[in-house]
């Protein structure tokens, strides 16, 4: 559970001591989906009324990976540039009703959990650091891959 023990925020705010976990406001209608949605469940447990006008015509009715809920101890989803966003994926924080901060996504892509995107000064822009996380290509990964090449380089050093 990668982000099973950070600090419990509410939508649209953000920690005291991690200015970069910080979540989006959610509408009044939103969070009364938040509040319906089950980990890993989607919109489809909601009440009809809550259901958006898209998910109600039958061609939007195969959408069923946005406006969920992350389930503990699963995979996470993709880390898109919009994971930020309730409404754009499997974003739903598991427990609190919210989607994930920008901390979260940055550590589901395996950024260290100190990790500085920008300087102390600048304003935390959603839109901007949602970009760069969910463009990223995860940090863990991309050191597997250089060892792998490295490790292939020393092996046809030696040849």
């Amino acid at each position: 559970m990668a982000i099973g023990n950070i600090e419990t925020i509410k939508a649209g705010s953000s920690s005291k001591e991690d200015r970069l976990h910080k979540s989006a406001a959610l509408s009044k209608i939103n969070l009364k989906r938040i509040r319906e949605s089950v980990p890993g469940g989607s919109w489809r447990d909601w009440d009809e009324e809550l259901r958006t006008a898209c998910h109600r015509k039958e061609s939007g009715s195969t959408y069923s990976s946005v406006y969920a809920r992350m389930k503990w101890n699963k995979p996470s989803p993709t880390i898109t540039t919009q994971f930020f966003s309730f409404g754009t994926g499997r974003f739903g924080h598991p427990e609190q009703d919210r989607a994930l901060s920008i901390r979260e996504g940055a550590i589901l892509q395996t950024f260290p959990k100190k990790y500085k995107f920008m300087l102390t000064s600048s304003p935390v822009e959603l839109k901007r650091l949602g970009r760069y996380i969910g463009n990223a290509v995860p940090v863990r990964l991309g050191e597997i891959i250089g060892r792998t090449i490295v490790k292939h380089l020393k092996k046809y050093e030696k040849e």
